[in-house]
């Protein structure tokens, strides 16, 4: 499963990112985020046991959703996320041993990016897709005029300060999707509270879209 599929299915393009989340209570909140509508999501690499909470994502939702890691930051991590079956590879910054390996292993890389020489580095290693991040700190006037210079078939995401709120502006700027973190989740959350911002992100891109 791949995002170029999961979207052309209808799914909305924002990534789920679970930053400090458990084991013990990953399974319940994927299977809500899955449930309301949200079908990409990862586990930060600094949150507890996250490898472990990749692999229940995997086997739980892996049928349904593409699962992985955010705040990777080295080939030896990329590895252990293959390992425990996760597929999607979020970074925030620009490395290129990191991307090039991804790739190899037949993962979606997602490396974040501010400037135009970073998206380059980027794209070079074999990204297709870019995550700016803090996204909120630029604005999506910043990534109108970043698109203008990107090749078409790379695609821009958006990550940091972004939510159901924003996320018309950020497409109508030429995002593909959005990452949302703490609006969607915040340790100790219970799936039921995230399921419920989860559906309301769904309407506000059906809303969008209409």
């Amino acid at each position: 499963m791949r995002i170029d599929e999961l979207l052309a299915t209808g799914t909305p393009p924002v990534v789920a990112i679970l930053r400090g989340i458990r084991p013990e209570e990953v399974v319940a909140v994927g299977q809500a985020l899955v449930a309301a509508g949200i079908r990409l999501i990862e586990v930060p690499l600094n949150s507890p046991d996250p490898l472990d909470s990749i692999a229940l994502l995997a086997e739980s939702c892996g049928s349904e959703a593409l699962v992985g890691a955010g705040t990777v930051l080295d080939p030896a991590s990329v590895d252990a996320v293959a390992g425990v079956g996760g597929r999607l590879l979020v970074t925030p910054n620009i490395n290129a041993a990191v991307i090039a390996r991804a790739v190899e292993k037949g993962m979606e890389p997602l490396p974040g990016f501010i400037t135009p020489s970073e998206a380059f580095t980027a794209i070079s290693a074999g990204a297709t897709r870019l995550k700016l991040f803090p996204a909120a700190s630029l604005g999506p006037a910043y990534l109108k005029a970043v698109r203008e210079i990107l090749p078409a078939h790379v695609k821009s995401w958006a990550v940091g300060g972004t939510g159901a709120a924003n996320l018309g502006d950020w497409l109508a700027a030429g995002a593909e999707g959005i990452g949302v973190g703490g609006a969607l989740y915040r340790p100790g959350d219970t799936a039921a509270l995230v399921g419920e911002r989860g559906r309301q992100l769904v309407e506000a891109w059906r809303a969008t879209m209409a």
